[in-house]
């Protein structure tokens, strides 16, 4: 194995890691129904199927991102997660939340981004997987 590759799959497994304990931190608050989970989903109108809802997606895409083979769709669902989150936040609910500094908001465009380099990182995979899927 040389240098390169454990290389790139050491920043792989680190940068899986960060998105993955974003969104998993984020569970005890959706799922138990803290009053700023609600707010925000109840903003947005989709209280509390919304916020259940994104928190199963968001567990979900935790288990794929280390889940071989399937990374790649990690990455592209929490991809989609992450932009929903960045457009709520622009377009309807703010950037800052019950005073938070709009440190959601910037968890949420730190874990698109990361989302962005994972599946740049992983083109290869991905390439190869969507040719198998629809170029049959």
């Amino acid at each position: 194995m040389s240098i390169f590759h454990s290389s790139k799959k050491l920043l792989l497994y680190c940068l899986r890691t960060i998105v993955a304990f974003i969104l998993l931190q984020t569970l005890f608050y959706k799922f138990t129904g803290a009053s700023e989970s609600v707010a925000i989903f109840s903003k947005l109108g989709v209280e509390p199927w919304g916020r259940i809802g994104t928190g199963i997606l968001e567990l979900v895409v935790s288990i794929l991102l280390f889940l071989p083979g399937w990374n790649w769709l990690g990455s592209f669902l929490g991809l989609g997660l992450m932009s929903g989150a960045v457009f709520s936040h622009l377009f309807v609910i703010g950037i800052e939340q019950e005073n938070d500094g709009g440190l959601l908001f910037l968890l949420a465009l730190g874990n698109a981004i990361l989302c962005i380099l994972l599946l740049w990182l992983e083109k290869d995979i991905l390439t190869t997987v969507l040719r198998k899927r629809f170029l049959k």
